[in-house]
């Protein structure tokens, strides 16, 4: 199964009478409260207009839960996410397509948590709402409740001892700008840098300039490059589990399955006891 849906693909799905569950993700991170200016409201942008039958989900309430020493954006409790998910209409044997702004990055924190906890038919809408064509609504809409209970899979997540236990057996991708990468600025973080023997991966470069995906055998070929693709086991991990959901979504675009450090580098540098490597070198 496709892990992308473009936006023909969805109209002509939602035109033929058996629509898939739609989940609006819309969130970004941003630096705005620290300057004292409002933060980016996901609901506020669903209310001005969303895909007709769409329901907004909260990233940081219902695909997170409180940041703390596991990170900004750690897993979310499982009974309430399923809650969540059932209040959206999300059912096992219902296909769900989950969209935001156009970034990909929460959309894709959506699509991972669902395909982790064992949902088997879950696409990211292509380039987001941007590239949707069709009219919007203001409508909220009341969807009948989803049967979806979550059931963790045995693989697929990675904690820090296993994330860097992985940077030196397999291919631990590192999902952040080229500069937090290096060290070289660190905005958010206690520390610049990143985990020894993890391997730079913009996720930035999984897309082109008009926010989609790149084809498929380009992104084998970016991955292959960067030393993934060849049956080595592959982690991912960004500065909380969000653009490192998306970089995964690209490697399953390219067929390769690689696993997700959820805490992700707030978790890894808010402990003095781990390493850090600076520069462009993994090591």
């Amino acid at each position: 199964m496709n892990a992308i849906i473009s936006a023909s693909e969805l109209a002509s799905d939602l035109a033929a009478g058996h629509p898939p569950v739609l989940l609006d993700v819309r969130w970004q991170l941003s630096l705005a409260k620290s300057a004292g200016e409002p933060s980016f409201d996901g609901r506020a942008e669903y209310a001005a207009g969303h895909i007709p039958g769409a329901v907004y989900v909260d990233l940081d309430s219902e695909l997170a839960s409180a940041p703390g020493e596991r990170g900004r954006h750690p897993l979310p409790d499982l009974a309430e996410f399923g809650a969540a998910m059932r209040r959206a209409g999300v059912s096992t044997r219902t296909p769900v397509v989950v969209y935001d702004g156009g970034q990909g990055w929460a959309a894709a924190r959506a699509w991972w948590l669902l395909r982790w906890t064992g949902h088997p038919d879950v696409r990211v809408l292509d380039g987001g709402l941007p590239a949707w064509q069709g009219e919007l609504s203001v409508e909220t809409p009341e969807p009948a409740a989803g049967d979806f209970q979550p059931a963790p899979g045995t693989t697929g997540l990675l904690d820090a001892d296993e994330a860097a236990a992985l940077a030196r057996s397999g291919v631990l991708l590192d999902a952040r700008a080229a500069e937090r990468y290096r060290g070289d600025v660190e905005p958010i973080d206690r520390v610049g840098g990143h985990i020894p023997g993890a391997v730079s991966a913009p996720t930035t470069d999984n897309v082109s300039a008009n926010g989609r995906f790149l084809p498929a055998q380009e992104l084998a070929d970016r991955f292959k490059a960067l030393g993934a693709g060849d049956g080595s086991e592959v982690g991912v991990y960004c500065g909380s589990g969000v653009s490192a959901a998306h970089q995964v979504l690209a490697l399953a675009v390219a067929g390769i399955p690689a696993a997700l450090y959820v805490g992700s580098w707030s978790e890894w540098s808010s402990d003095p006891s781990r390493p850090v490597a600076v520069g462009p070198d993994p090591q």
